[in-house]
């Protein structure tokens, strides 16, 4: 009677076989006894379809727990936007005329061919935007007068780079006499012939305007030149370089002298220019380059 009622009590709560596509009905889990059950008692175990489904059901969730940890690292692997790249800004205003950020570098790098900086040390950017400020005024004011800039031919041109080959002392230093030397300056100081060529034309155009608007009654004595050759230029030479001769500088020295003499004269004009005009410095850093209280007193 004992065992007949157990066999109906586990037949009665024995659990059907599951297929896989079925969700088998919630029961209460088996409880398994930590000691060996009574000879003749059989005790349920889940059915295989039952475990292989369990089985299925963890690995799913394990594979969706696994796809959702890799897609944020994926996100983060995605390389971020690039940052722009500033090319150049304009730091100044001039009459609705724009000066850019790299017109102060080559400034600052042609200043090396302007005999009146010599002992000057570096051009500052201060400096650099005051200068062309200067010449940007001026050219603006060219087309106004009755005067006009005389435009250099070719031959005065390669006439004037010869001289500054020949006779700067930063040029004598490295031997720019020689094709080989002169290539090697140039290369030293970030220039090229054409920047060079356009430079010393742009120059001479507007010292011709200048010399005509301002030179008259101006008289450069022998004795200045003397002066200038013997306490300024030669100084300049270490011991052993080669000295020009005073009578091959000459001319040279006399369009420096003028050119001081010339800037007397027109720093009240361009500082009337200036108080005139439109002057507008974009970079704080500059803004002390266009005070009309500190006109420019370089060769243009």
């Amino acid at each position: 009677m004992r065992r007949q009622a157990l066999i109906r009590f586990a037949t009665a709560h024995q659990v059907p076989p599951v297929s896989r596509r079925t969700v088998p009905p919630v029961s209460r889990p088996a409880v398994v006894a930590a000691s060996s059950p009574p000879h003749g008692v059989r005790i349920w175990r889940p059915a295989p379809a039952l475990a292989e489904w369990s089985i299925n059901i963890s690995v799913c969730l394990c594979l969706l727990f696994a796809v959702n940890a890799v897609q944020p690292s994926a996100q983060a692997q995605q390389p971020a936007t690039a940052a722009p790249v500033v090319l150049d800004r304009v730091v100044a205003v001039v009459n609705q005329h724009a000066i850019l950020a790299s017109e102060l570098d080559d400034e600052i790098r042609l200043s090396v061919l302007d005999p009146s900086g010599v002992g000057r040390g570096q051009l500052t950017r201060q400096q650099a935007l005051e200068q062309i400020v200067s010449r940007t005024l001026i050219e603006q004011q060219i087309p106004q007068e009755d005067m006009q800039a005389i435009e250099p031919s070719p031959e005065e041109v390669d006439a004037r780079l010869d001289e500054l080959r020949k006779q700067l002392p930063a040029c004598v230093h490295q031997k720019c006499a020689s094709d080989a030397g002169w290539k090697a300056f140039l290369t030293a100081h970030g220039l090229t012939p054409d920047r060079v060529g356009t430079y010393l034309r742009y120059r001479l155009e507007i010292l011709s305007f200048i010399e005509q608007r301002f030179r008259q009654g101006i008289q450069i004595s022998p004795q200045q030149i003397e002066t200038y050759y013997h306490d300024t230029l030669l100084p300049q030479y270490t011991p052993g370089e080669a000295v020009p001769p005073l009578d091959q500088v000459a001319p040279r020295i006399q369009e420096i002298l003028l050119q001081q003499q010339v800037n007397v004269l027109f720093d009240n004009w361009l500082t009337n220019l200036r108080k005139q005009g439109d002057v507008e410095v974009l970079d704080p850093e500059l803004e002390s380059a266009v005070a009309p209280e500190s006109p420019q007193r370089g060769e243009p």
